[in-house]
């Protein structure tokens, strides 16, 4: 209650206004703003958090030298992580008013669980994960285009943009060496008496490497705006500004000239022009080798788009896994083995190793899974950080999931140790991510393969979905494709399994029963060894639905109140509405979305008797005479490349 009256009050005065000495342009006007579209599940408890963590910020940004501030609120749901950096030209009071602008600019984002907002003299940031904080890049709910703003006043003296620009190339090279990750600087120009006033500012928390791709970035924007006597670049990682209107003290700059390595741009005009001209020439050259080199990796069906990911060298990845040990193996999929791998700048990663063959098909099948999800960019999907591909060795790295896959704590070593909160909190997010991959990237893309195995938890039980390696790009205007079996049966809709038939409906069905899971523990596959009458877990579910006694079908290491019993109910309820026959009966994942975020069961949907694949069941895949009888008995089996029908 406390906070709340703390933040009535402070978003009923006016923002803040920064006073920086020998300054005009430090009025704390937001520059650029966004509310985040995925809607909080409770509103009342994320507003509780955010309000939470952002008082903790201000608190912390309060204290002198304390210019990059974090915090998290993470009860009753609905977490909120929020960071605020403020540049390192402002005092406290100054910082904390700049803070105070921002906070009463993203105060009235209620619709989404995320926002952020940037001035000139700072940045607020409230997310409801965490990746941010060391890459700042990670936009799971908008994409986000850097932002270039530049004067409309152009300079008069002659020598102003080269002046300029060998003033923002220092800055470039200096700040990702800086410990704090800023730089502030000056520069007179040569043919007059103005002075050039600069900072380059990257997010405190992120490694050097991101801070030095932002940085570089952020410099050819700045260097498109001259001669204009003033420019910004605005990137979720860094900020950059040029003026020639102080707005910070003289006594405020950074001495980089150690961090030059000897470079200095303090030359006479004259070898300043034939510096230009040097490095014109010696770009030309870099262009057209680095035009050689791309062209010398091309295939034959043309370069596969790899931007977003880092291509490491094969000697790196076995280096980071200790030439790919069985001591870090992290788990075996349908493509190959995936390690711990540690990086050289201690980043923790894993490495999935693709074991496909060496054809050219197979190095074809590997690009087309890097192209895939270079591009998608979701919480709640696993995120590619790089690649290799040297010969027949076809790498990936991805993010690290600390807490393995959701498996592991339905029936594996850790069962029972996750609440009914937590529960709900996966389901949730898988499904927010399967909508992504519908309906919300450019693209249809259908995984096909959506099992507990391949969902993987972070830290804070967060869900991300893995594997799109058997995922493949479906045309909008289809609204079903006959394609090749990729899939785990006991997960796999009836259509799909028995005739081929593929549609976003696909990822429906493996969704349904991937909640059944959750809710009751029991792998979809098993039957209980104490009672062999016991049905799958399909139609288990559906006879307890049936008899109206869901409670029995719960998982019995679940300490459930009244009020989550009848959640539970409703969840499948829902679950047993995506596995319907035929799939037109079953939800699109938006509609899924939307009815678990507004806590709606079927409603007036009439559910019937799901058509699971029993034990005994032909399964009939490909021509007559290459038909396989595939049974689902105990563990099931990943079928791949068989023609369907």
């Amino acid at each position: 209650m406390a906070i709340l009256v703390v933040f009535l009050v402070l978003f009923l005065i006016n923002p803040g206004v920064s006073q920086t000495n020998n300054s005009q342009n430090n009025i704390n006007t937001p520059i650029r703003s966004f509310c985040g579209r995925n809607p909080p599940i409770i509103l009342s408890n994320f507003v509780n958090n955010r309000n939470s963590t952002l008082a903790e910020i201000r608190r912390k940004l309060s204290t002198n030298n304390v210019f990059y501030a974090t915090a998290q609120s993470l009860s009753e749901g609905d977490s909120v992580f929020g960071a605020a950096q403020c540049r390192n030209y402002l005092s406290a009071a100054q910082c904390v008013d700049c803070f105070d602008a921002g906070v009463s600019q993203l105060i009235s984002c209620l619709t989404g669980n995320g926002a952020y907002v940037f001035l000139d003299n700072c940045f607020v940031r409230y997310e409801n994960y965490n990746n941010f904080y060391t890459n700042p890049d990670v936009v799971e709910d908008a994409g986000i285009a850097p932002l270039q703003l530049c004067g409309n006043q152009s300079a008069s003296q002659p020598t102003f943009q080269q002046d300029v620009n060998g003033l923002l190339s220092d800055i470039k090279d200096a700040t990702p060496k800086t410990s704090n990750f800023y730089v502030a600087s000056t520069r007179k120009i040569t043919n007059g008496n103005g002075t050039v006033y600069a900072i380059a500012q990257c997010v405190e928390n992120t490694s050097q490497t991101i801070c030095q791709n932002c940085i570089n970035a952020a410099y050819n924007d700045l260097s498109n705006c001259l001669p204009n006597t003033e420019g910004r670049s605005i990137y979720m990682g860094c900020f950059s500004r040029y003026s020639e209107t102080p707005f910070f003290n003289d006594n405020q700059t950074i001495d980089i000239t150690n961090l030059l390595k000897g470079h200095s741009s303090n030359v006479p005009k004259i070898a300043g022009a034939i510096a230009g001209v040097g490095f014109l020439f010696i770009l030309i050259v870099s262009w057209l080798l680095f035009r050689l080199c791309k062209k010398s990796k091309k295939t034959e069906e043309g370069e596969p788009d790899l931007d977003g990911a880092i291509n490491y060298n094969y000697k790196q990845l076995q280096s980071a896994t200790n030439n790919f040990s069985e001591e870090n193996i992290l788990g075996r999929g349908g493509f190959g083995e995936v390690f711990k791998g540690v990086l050289d700048d201690n980043n923790i990663v894993a490495v999935k190793k693709i074991e496909v063959g060496h054809t050219n098909k197979a190095k074809e099948e590997f690009e087309n899974e890097v192209k895939l999800i270079t591009n998608v960019h979701h919480r709640n999907l696993l995120r590619l950080l790089g690649w290799s591909s040297e010969g027949s060795n076809l790498l990936l790295v991805l993010e690290y999931m600390p807490n393995g896959s959701l498996d592991r704590f339905l029936w594996g070593a850790k069962k029972g140790t996750l609440n009914w909160k937590q529960r709900y909190d996966i389901i949730f997010g898988i499904a927010r991510g399967l909508a992504h991959l519908h309906n919300e990237f450019h693209v249809k893309i259908i995984h096909r393969d959506i099992k507990s195995s391949n969902i993987l938890l972070d830290h804070d039980f967060q869900p991300k979905i893995a594997d799109f390696g058997l995922a493949r790009f479906q045309p909008d205007d289809l609204t079903h494709i006959s394609t090749k079996f990729a899939g785990t049966l006991g997960y796999t809709a009836p259509e799909y399994a028995l005739r081929g038939i593929l549609s976003d409906k696909v990822d429906t069905y493996s969704f349904g029963i991937v909640i059944l899971e959750i809710i009751s523990g029991r792998r979809c596959t098993d039957m209980n060894a104490e009672n062999p009458s016991m049905d799958y877990l399909l139609e288990n579910a559906w006879k307890s639905y049936e008899n109206k006694n869901h409670i029995k079908f719960i998982d019995e290491t679940l300490d459930v109140n009244f009020n989550q019993e009848e959640h539970m109910m409703q969840i499948i309820e829902i679950a047993l509405l995506c596995t319907q026959s035929p799939a037109s009966k079953r939800p699109t994942m938006s509609e899924v979305v939307s009815m678990l975020t507004n806590r709606q069961s079927v409603g007036n949907r009439e559910l019937t008797r799901p058509a699971p694949i029993n034990q005994d069941r032909r399964i009939q895949i490909g021509s007559p005479n290459k038909a396989i009888n595939i049974g689902i008995s105990g563990i099931p089996k990943k079928l791949e490349e068989n023609e369907s029908a």
